[in-house]
């Protein structure tokens, strides 16, 4: 029995008879239904045990941009927006730097005649821009310096067709501004850092003991409840493979000997990001999967008697007759609890105190 299981029965449990039952079979100990108490059913289906862990909810993937430009920051996209492709991050000398789609970073200035895998990824960012009139390869041609204009001429920069490094962020998707990191009059430089950002993807940090972790498997389905009670879905996105020391009540390091224990960074990703409105960095509760038994027949924990030749049982209601039935407690969850060992079907009736 699950010390889960124990402390339920301890609570369901104290004031309840013991009775006798034969073993591993029904015996009629001389009662009907005892006023006071009610019936619930027997159910077949699946328990699952949870465990409850503390996290925070956020956003994915936080990291910071620097421009690659020099002079003086003159605007920074707003703090709590989303930006698409095409979206002006920040200016500087009133120069933009625009999101444009893509995985590999702006390393080099591009202009006719270079060629590579950047060239081919800034012309895949400008169609997908709907500028058109060259072909999507690695090279940069006439038609792609006449694309090239087009764009800058949409957004504000100098129209020469040379792509100059600084002039494009590159991304896999659309970034949210969590913090500027400059200010508008600020000097810039390459390296300057400018933004600090996100994905728009919702997701809960959690700090996981080390113990627990084998709760924490990547692709596993949670229940996250927000602050005002509602629930949301969620997945096991991502499981850290470094443990951070104890933190003590301060957040600084643990001394040693006190209460605490290393941790490591769970991520999940949550599904209905219209429920969390308004609720950035607000502590939930994460509701981890912690055992799974399918297709087992279940008994409200209460309706658990202690058999004086030691054991469990349940007393079966049928008619006016009451039976104790002897069986083997197992899993326990939402306060249910799986029997076996003893002649129950779904849909039979058990008794349980009334309060």
């Amino acid at each position: 029995m699950t010390a889960a299981l124990a402390a339920a029965v301890a609570l369901a449990g104290g004031g309840v008879a013991v009775a006798r039952a034969g073993s591993g079979s029904p015996q009629d100990d001389g009662a009907s239904s005892a006023p006071g108490t009610l019936t619930a059913p027997v159910t077949r289906g699946d328990l699952v045990e949870t465990e409850d862990v503390a996290g925070t909810l956020g956003y994915a993937d936080a990291r910071t941009l620097a421009t690659a430009s020099s002079g003086t920051f003159t605007a920074l996209a707003e703090e709590g927006t989303t930006l698409s492709f095409g979206d002006v991050l920040w200016r500087v000398d009133e120069r933009p730097t625009v999101l444009l789609r893509g995985t590999l970073p702006a390393y080099r200035r591009l202009s006719v005649g270079d060629e590579g895998a950047d060239v081919r990824q800034l012309e895949r960012g400008l169609q997908a821009l709907g500028h058109t009139g060259f072909t999507v390869d690695d090279e940069f041609t006439v038609g792609t310096a006449a694309a090239v204009r087009a764009w800058q001429e949409d957004v504000g920069a100098v129209e020469d067709g040379v792509v100059d490094l600084g002039e494009v962020v590159f991304a896999r998707t659309g970034l949210r501004v969590a913090e500027h990191q400059a200010s508008p009059g600020g000097p810039a430089a390459p390296g300057s850092p400018a933004l600090l950002v996100t994905t728009p993807e919702r997701v809960v940090q959690v700090a996981l003991d080390v113990a627990d972790l084998p709760l924490a498997r990547k692709g596993a389905q949670v229940a996250v409840e927000l602050p005002d009670g509602r629930q949301v879905d969620g997945t096991v996105s991502a499981v850290g493979t470094v443990a951070h020391g104890a933190e003590a009540a301060d957040g600084g390091p643990a001394a040693d000997g006190e209460a605490g224990s290393p941790t490591v960074d769970v991520e999940v990703t949550l599904r209905r990001s219209a429920a969390l409105a308004g609720l950035d960095g607000a502590p939930v509760t994460v509701r981890l999967e912690s055992e799974r038994h399918d297709d087992v027949l279940t008994v409200p924990v209460e309706a658990l008697l202690a058999l004086r030749e030691g054991g469990f049982g349940v007393r079966l209601v049928e008619g006016a007759a009451a039976t104790v039935v002897a069986v083997e407690p197992g899993a326990f969850a939402d306060g249910r609890v799986e029997v076996t060992g003893g002649p129950l079907s779904a849909g039979d009736l058990v008794e349980v105190p009334s309060s």
